[in-house]
């Protein structure tokens, strides 16, 4: 029997992110924007999915990124702006009463975790996402230093991912290239 998440991985056709969950871009701008990296993809977008057990760990992009709910249970979706110290938790979910997006600009750490069964969500990336321009904030040197700030509290994502499957690719060159 194929369970609802096990379908929507199969009729997405998702594959393993780095940072834990399901992935699949499905848009990538043809318009390119010069950035200080190089030339990017004005926009990407993906379907991002997580199941319960999955987090998406730590990471930090050099470019905005909005959040897009679109099924299952409720998405909880952290942020830590470094410069400031300020941690945040939202809920992103189906309800009438809670938003359904979210916007962590570039800079900003972030990370998310289903409060259920799984979430399905859609992360929008401009200028468009580009693998250099990802980073796990574990393997940034940097990081040590919030631990003992309103960071350490949920510094427990910073080596959470995905469980190991036997679709988990490397991460890096065999990666499709998105976010």
């Amino acid at each position: 029997m194929i369970t609802p998440v096990r379908d929507l991985i199969e009729r997405l056709a998702l594959d393993p992110h780095p940072e834990g969950g399901w992935y699949r871009e499905f848009y990538r701008s043809p318009e390119r924007v010069q950035t200080p990296r190089g030339p990017r993809a004005a926009l990407t977008a993906i379907y991002y999915l997580l199941e319960s057990g999955q987090w998406s760990r730590w990471h930090t992009l050099l470019a905005d990124e909005v959040w897009h709910f679109y099924q299952g249970d409720p998405l909880d979706q952290l942020t830590y702006a470094p410069a400031s110290r300020e941690l945040a938790h939202r809920e992103l979910s189906g309800r009438d009463d809670g938003p359904r997006t979210a916007v962590v600009p570039a800079g900003v750490w972030q990370a998310a975790r289903p409060l259920g069964a799984y979430a399905l969500v859609g992360c929008t990336v401009g200028p468009g996402f580009a693998f250099e321009d990802f980073r796990l904030v574990a393997s940034l040197p940097e990081h040590t230093g919030h631990l003992d700030g309103p960071f350490g509290a949920a510094a427990n994502l910073l080596q959470r991912g995905a469980r190991t499957t036997e679709r988990s690719p490397a991460c890096g060159s065999s990666m499709r290239s998105s976010s």
